[in-house]
């Protein structure tokens, strides 16, 4: 159990670099940088591997790298979907 909130605490933290990176705000608060980060891992992971440091499960640069990427998109769908509401 402990593990697993290490695993979210992480996400978490990793959803938020990527936000800053980007530039981002991300709607859903900590919750959607704990979505960011978690599926910013999994395109971490898909698009770089897993080189470098480790820690509770996650590649921490792919993943920061891939929240970047994840943020980024999602605020180009919702930049998107604003203009035409």
């Amino acid at each position: 159990m402990l593990s697993f909130l290490v695993s979210l605490v992480v996400a978490i933290v990793i959803g938020l670099i990527g936000s800053a990176i980007v530039g981002n705000r991300l709607p859903g608060g900590i919750f959607g940088s704990m979505i960011a980060g978690l599926i910013g891992a999994w395109i971490g992971h898909g698009l770089l591997g897993t080189w470098g440091p480790s820690l509770a499960g996650f590649a921490i640069f792919p993943a920061i790298i891939g929240a970047a990427i994840f943020v980024f998109l999602l605020g180009l769908i919702f930049r998107g979907l604003r203009k035409e509401a």
